[in-house]
């Protein structure tokens, strides 16, 4: 963990383990695969070259690979840095797991995936997406004539000082290499995954010092411009001008009400998560060497704090009696149109968005409530009428809901299913590039885990229907 405020790290601490066999404690000095961190390094390279004039982010890509499959489109370079293109996400397809032993050049990888369909017209919507990367460090290599790692090792991490930054290699020796594990019923080692096939989507290694260099310079525009800096950190737009929160290699975020850029990743066997608050010049990084429970909650906590605003904490928790409960409970539409519902289970307020699952409230006052992490909150009041109202915070950003005449779901009813049954749905389901949940049982007992998430229990409805009852 490194915190930092006006460029210089103010907390910078290690916790657990970096190696479980051999009982080696970790150290801040310690190297992780960053994950999708390394697409801010790919973004900053293609920004470095437009301004050398080699290349413009709005090129058509067929200039610089002219064999791709476009299907009659144009898909420019800016889209498949803002996750627009409408390309198949390689990490989407089966076939890839399968193949994660497997080194690929950049030309082969792009072979695996360019005949796939698309998914949508380039430009009509944001879907996050992998491929988009590995086709700008392709292009990367055309333009300047070297491979990707040699052009990030001699134009920035040199440069820069990043001595603890590597392309990644699972084969050559990387000082301070951080093991990566998962927690499958206890911690075992990460699965093998080919450095070659993340490339640069997801291929660099660092430690927290070298993100805070790194930071740095983004901040003080040491390898682009102004200009090109404001494209990369803010938001862009898709053809009919809606704003995405997706820039080049940076996503926007709001920790309680105070603007910033972000980004994280999940690879095999690590989390990562780098935050940055421009106004207040700070900047936090976490990184983890498993890839259980993503560090994104615990960042945006610790940047709050370190802002000034911090949310609120179930600690400060009050109880209320059930008739103080029963006057908030009900059904309320908010100003984007969906419905949430309010009710009192086991002396406890619980709110539901229509068609989702239920989350515990808890009370800091008699109409003032948060969820558990705290960066979502509700304030309840009563206007003239006696109609009921209610304001959601969500890291910072308000929407107003108001009490409407609607039921609220029926309980959901659990059966019991055989183990043969539950067997057939054991496996890996990827939802998006970088969301994977696999699906295990233990006994008549099924359990969910998603990259980055704590494992939960599931429970039937329907032999091929599950729902939570926490989450």
């Amino acid at each position: 963990v490194l915190i930092s405020r006006d460029g210089k790290a103010v907390y910078r601490k290690a916790f657990g383990m970096a190696d479980l066999e051999l009982g080696v404690k970790m150290k801040p000095e310690h190297v992780f695969e960053i994950g999708s961190i390394t697409k801010q390094f790919t973004a900053v390279s293609i920004l470095m070259l437009e301004e050398q004039g080699k290349l413009s982010v709005q090129d058509d890509i067929t200039k610089y690979i002219p064999d791709y499959p476009t299907n009659g489109q144009t898909i420019s370079i800016h889209q498949l840095l803002n996750h627009t293109s409408g390309i198949k996400s390689y990490t989407a397809m089966e076939s890839f797991r399968k193949n994660a032993r497997v080194d690929m050049t950049p030309t082969e990888l792009i072979d695996f995936f360019k005949n796939e369909p698309m998914d949508f017209a380039p430009g009509e919507q944001f879907l996050y997406n992998n491929s988009g990367y590995i086709l700008l460090g392709h292009i990367i290599e055309l333009v300047s004539g070297i491979s990707y790692a040699e052009f990030i090792e001699q134009n920035i991490f040199e440069p820069l000082g990043m001595k603890n930054s590597h392309y990644g290699s699972m084969t050559k020796l990387i000082p301070n290499r951080a093991s990566g594990y998962q927690n499958r019923d206890g911690f075992v080692n990460a699965e093998y995954l080919s450095l070659t096939l993340p490339y640069a989507a997801g291929s660099i290694m660092s430690n927290v010092d070298d993100l805070l260099i790194w930071q740095n310079a983004i901040r003080d525009n040491k390898l682009i411009t102004a200009e090109s800096h404001a494209k990369a950190v803010n938001g862009s737009e898709l053809n009919d001008g809606t704003h995405i929160n997706y820039g080049y290699g940076w996503g926007e975020n709001n920790i309680n009400g105070s603007k910033g850029y972000q980004h994280g990743g999940g690879i095999f066997g690590y989390t990562t998560m780098g935050m940055y608050i421009p106004e207040e010049d700070v900047y936090a990084t976490i990184l983890t060497n498993c890839d259980c429970d993503s560090p994104g909650d615990v960042t945006t906590k610790i940047l709050a704090m370190a802002i000034g605003k911090p949310y609120p904490d179930i600690k400060d928790a009050i109880s209320l009696n059930e008739d103080q409960l029963k006057k908030w409970t009900g059904s309320y539409e908010f100003e984007d149109g969906a419905v949430r519902f309010i009710t009192l289970e086991k002396g406890s307020l619980q709110s539901q968005r229509e068609g989702s699952t239920k989350f515990e409230l808890y009370a800091l006052d008699k109409d003032y409530f948060i969820f558990e992490e705290g960066t979502i909150s509700y304030r309840f009041s009563k206007d003239e009428t006696g109609k009921r109202h209610v304001e959601m915070s969500n890291n910072g950003e308000p929407s107003k809901g108001h009490e409407i005449d609607k039921e609220p779901p029926a309980p959901r009813k659990e059966i019991q299913l055989d183990e043969a049954v539950l067997q057939t749905y054991v496996g890996k389901y990827e939802m998006n590039p970088e969301f994977i949940i696999e699906i295990r049982i233990r006994g008549n007992e099924i359990f969910a885990q998603a990259t980055g998430q704590s494992e939960f229990q599931m429970f039937a409805e329907a032999e091929d229907k599950f729902f939570l009852k926490v989450i």
